[in-house]
């Protein structure tokens, strides 16, 4: 049995790094959502790498602003922003404070709080005749949109968290669990740079957002 609140927080360092190390590093860590109604979480099967300045898909691209000013800041905190007008995407910041990079979180695999998950996104529970099914989990947190909805993330609530601090609700931790082997694709979803080989996954599990490899 999976116990969230087990396991070694990642430290600020491990995300002081290049995006596509921190990116391929990322994949079976737990990000853990604490709230009052319990732990929710999920391990990350899906991330995609955005390099700073030189990329021209990433929000760093054109320079510093109001908005992606996370992404210039001290490495392991929450870059959250609004896509589409319905979806809040979830990053965390890369590289030394001063330098831009991120790297996107695309899909979880729910291993906790799936009552609580499936609520946050208007999921009726009372319909799924086999919660176990992956075609039923898929649907809470395969997608960067659906995943923060489904840990309730929100830029008001959560940019610029700091996600390797012991005093956050929203966390990434280490228990231990090893990935048997990752697959890098170009990443998906955007125009700009979209043919780099820049999106990570873990390879053959069924909750990735894409194409399972």
């Amino acid at each position: 049995m999976i116990v969230p609140g087990r396991g070694t927080l990642l430290k600020v360092d491990f995300f002081n790094r290049d995006p596509r190390q921190v990116a391929r590093a990322l994949l079976g860590k737990l990000l853990v959502r604490k709230t009052p109604r319990g732990v929710v979480a999920g391990r990350i099967v899906e991330t995609e790498a955005y390099l700073g300045q030189g990329d021209a898909a990433a929000h760093s691209a054109a320079g510093k602003t109001a908005r992606n000013a996370v992404l210039f800041g001290p490495p392991g905190h929450a870059y959250v922003y609004f896509i589409y007008g319905n979806h809040y995407c979830l990053n965390v910041s890369c590289l030394p404070d001063g330098v831009p990079g991120g790297v996107l979180f695309r899909a979880l695999e729910p291993v906790a709080g799936i009552e609580q998950m499936a609520k946050a996104r208007g999921i009726d529970l009372a319909k799924e005749t086999d919660r176990k099914k992956v075609s039923f989990l898929k649907k809470l947190s395969s997608g960067p949109g659906r995943l923060s909805e489904a840990l309730e993330i929100t830029r008001a609530r959560d940019n610029g968290k700091n996600l390797a601090s012991p005093r956050s609700d929203l966390r990434i931790v280490d228990d231990g669990y090893r990935v048997r082997r990752a697959a890098v694709t170009p990443r998906i979803g955007i125009v700009k740079s979209s043919e780099q080989p820049l999106r990570y996954l873990v390879a053959g599990n069924p909750f990735v957002s894409g194409r399972r490899l």
